[in-house]
């Protein structure tokens, strides 16, 4: 019993579900405005990018302008030293991630151009074009993105203060702000 146990265990924990593991999942916090101050869920690139060594617990979130960055940025000053928020298409992830680098952000959160993706992480991967990035990439689901997005617009407001990562596991059940439109 305890052998399968111990076995179910490992599965569980190795196996993708939907394409990920468990321990692929990264989460941050919106810290204002405050209509939105939920914790949300990210996923890491697969195959490219950096990992968080820092944990930021007041970081400007800048939604890059053209949202899809997938060339010169028009608010490219604001990103620097900040975490860039940008929207799924028109070019490679990869691409999207160096265009955020270039700009001196410290990482790039992409989220789904499907503003009703409530549910469904994309697996980010490596272009093939053999090059790299060091800032970490992460995919955000597009309803998130979008309600972010749009409390912002609402606010006029440039950027959302952020706190990334965060640890949910040091957080009771009941305390946990996540976003009422998404299940957890």
């Amino acid at each position: 019993m305890l052998r399968r146990s111990l076995w179910l265990c490992l599965c569980l924990c190795s196996c993708p579900a939907r394409g990920l593991r468990i321990h692929e999942y990264l989460y941050f916090q919106v810290l204002s405005p405050g209509d939105i101050r939920y914790i949300f869920t990210a996923t890491l690139a697969k195959d490219f990018g950096g990992v968080f060594n820092t944990r930021y617990e007041q970081i400007y979130l800048v939604p890059a302008d053209p949202p899809e960055a997938c060339g010169e940025l028009n608010n490219g000053v604001f990103i620097q030293d900040q975490i860039a928020l940008v929207e799924r298409g028109g070019c490679s992830f990869l691409s999207k991630t160096r265009v955020i680098q270039e700009h001196g952000g410290r990482a790039v959160i992409i989220a789904d151009n499907a503003y009703d993706n409530d549910s469904f992480y994309i697996e980010m991967i490596q272009d093939s074009t053999r090059r790299t990035a060091d800032i970490p990439a992460l995919f955000l689901l597009g309803r998130d993105g979008y309600m972010i997005r749009r409390s912002l617009e609402q606010h006029g407001l440039p950027w959302a203060v952020i706190s990334i990562p965060v640890n949910v596991t040091s957080i009771p059940t009941y305390e946990t702000m996540q976003p009422p439109w998404t299940f957890w």
